[in-house]
C-alpha cells in the first residue's frame, strides 16, 4: 500500500471547483489536474519535506508545492501523519489574503 496525503474537506472543495471550471473547456485538462493531485499526494506522503518553505506566508509545519503544468500550488500541513494536504489554490491568487486562515 502507497502512502499518501490526505485532502482536506477544503482542498476537496478546491480542486473540484477548479476541474470543473476546466472542465467547461478541456475536459482532459480537469482529469488531468486531479491525476497531477493525486502524484503529489502520493509524492508527499512518502516525502514530506518535500515542498518548500514560505515562512512569509506560513509557519514552518506548512509546505508548498506547485504542480507541473498547471497555476496551483498545494499547501500541505508535514508535521502530521500522514501529511494534510490543506490548500490547492491558484497561484494568481492573493496568496497572503487565501491562506491567512492556516
Amino acid at each position: 500500500m502507497k502512502a499518501r496525503a490526505i485532502l482536506s474537506p477544503d482542498a476537496r472543495r478546491e480542486l473540484l471547483a477548479a476541474a470543473r471550471w476546466i472542465a467547461k473547456d478541456n475536459p482532459a485538462a480537469a482529469s488531468a489536474l486531479r491525476d497531477a493531485v493525486a502524484k503529489v499526494a502520493e509524492r508527499i506522503g512518502k516525502h514530506p519535506g518535500v515542498g518548500s518553505l514560505r515562512t512569509h506566508l506560513a509557519d514552518a509545519r506548512f509546505r508548498f508545492v506547485a504542480l507541473t503544468n498547471f497555476p496551483y500550488i498545494v499547501v500541505y500541513n508535514a508535521d502530521r501523519n500522514p501529511p494534510l494536504i490543506l490548500r490547492v489554490v491558484h497561484g494568481a491568487r492573493d496568496l497572503h489574503e487565501a491562506l491567512k486562515d492556516l
